[in-house]
């Protein structure tokens, strides 16, 4: 068995971080070590779930966006733990794992989970080519994902592997959520699950709702971001404060969806989203939009129904025929989780990955 690393330069409650700890957690049940590997001027969130659940993560400290000291601090505390392979997430500890690793002579891969922004810089371009010079693998989550790479950094496509993310869900635990909402009898819950950034689409799901007048529609939005503010006034201008829940960051996810009728992603530009997943794995029938990786998890009509990004009109027509056709919901709903159980696993994410380790 081997002492593996991951290793991320954020720890927020995002879909990276979870698929981290999912990663993890089927890691060490297989009897390998993991060493979780994260920034020590963080919130700190990924650091406690993983304490949690019996892990002992290490930091790093980066001081200037180049920074050698980084790379030394790195090689020490693997070194210390014993790691034999590293496992890098997102581009900051792709270059900085790949030279850390360089240095030990251990094995280093790295996966990039959608976000493409330090493309942007030449500099940054030409640093992720380096690392993946000096990685076994470079890993995209879905196929589009790996053509955007390729296109956007000069990298042959025959270059990248793409491995899926994969969870295990949590079961819900009945916590009565439409209860604590406030919901009236035959209200129905469209349910949102995200950060609160502009590229997640809330106020284009927030405005494609408000068109539904004739629906005793209720939407539920868990997440955290600078867009509260900014959503919160759009919902006060709309007049629907009454029926827009916005709850901040929620570890009852699993409940959340259990009381859902629909789930809603309106995203302007995703990888392939953990959050989807567990809605799929839960049952529910799903409006989303078509972007990333996200047509090759469901399929328009089979498993979901997928609207064009930034369209609340679209969005709009396609909740208005969800929440007014309960068969309909049952049919995506039954689809999605047969779908999400037979691809989309924990397992079988972790055995891709055991491949590219050993």
């Amino acid at each position: 068995m081997s002492t593996i690393a991951l290793m991320l330069e954020s720890d927020g409650p995002g879909g990276a971080e979870r698929m981290l700890i999912q990663l993890a957690e089927e890691l060490r049940r297989r009897g390998h070590t993991v060493v979780p590997v994260g920034p020590a001027t963080g919130c700190g969130w990924l650091a406690g779930e993983f304490r949690s659940r019996g892990f002992e993560p290490e930091t790093f400290r980066l001081r200037f966006p180049f920074d050698p000291g980084c790379v030394m601090g790195l090689v020490r505390t693997l070194k210390r733990r014993g790691v034999g392979v590293v496992h890098s997430h997102e581009f900051t500890m792709a270059v900085y794992g790949a030279a850390a690793a360089g240095l030990l002579r251990i094995p280093h891969l790295l996966t990039m989970h959608g976000g493409l922004g330090f493309a942007d810089r030449w500099r940054r371009r030409a640093a992720f080519r380096w690392a993946s010079r000096r990685s076994r693998a470079v890993v995209a989550v879905s196929r589009a994902g790996a053509l955007a790479l390729s296109r956007r950094l000069g990298m042959p496509h025959s270059a990248l592997t793409v491995v899926p993310n994969g969870i295990r869900p949590d079961p819900p635990s009945g916590a009565e959520v439409k209860a604590e909402l406030g919901l009236e009898s035959g209200a129905l819950l469209v349910l949102a699950v995200g950060n609160l950034y502009p590229v997640k689409g809330h106020a284009v799901l927030v405005r494609a709702l408000t068109r539904c007048r004739e629906i005793p529609w209720h939407l539920a939005i868990a997440g955290r971001g600078d867009e509260a503010e900014p959503l919160t006034r759009l919902v006060a201008d709309l007049g629907c404060t009454l029926r827009v829940h916005l709850l901040g960051y929620r570890a009852d996810v699993a409940d959340l969806l259990s009381a859902a009728d629909v789930y809603a992603m309106p995203s302007l530009s995703e990888g392939l989203p953990l959050a989807l997943l567990e809605a799929m794995f839960a049952g529910k029938a799903i409006v989303v939009s078509g972007v990333g990786g996200i047509p090759e998890a469901v399929r328009d009509g089979e498993e979901a129904l997928l609207v064009p990004p930034g369209d609340d009109l679209a969005l709009s027509a396609a909740l208005d025929r969800l929440l007014r056709d309960a068969p309909l919901r049952a049919r995506l709903g039954a689809t999605a989780r047969g779908t999400a159980q037979s691809r989309f696993s924990v397992e079988a994410m972790t055995d891709a990955y055991e491949r590219l380790y050993a």
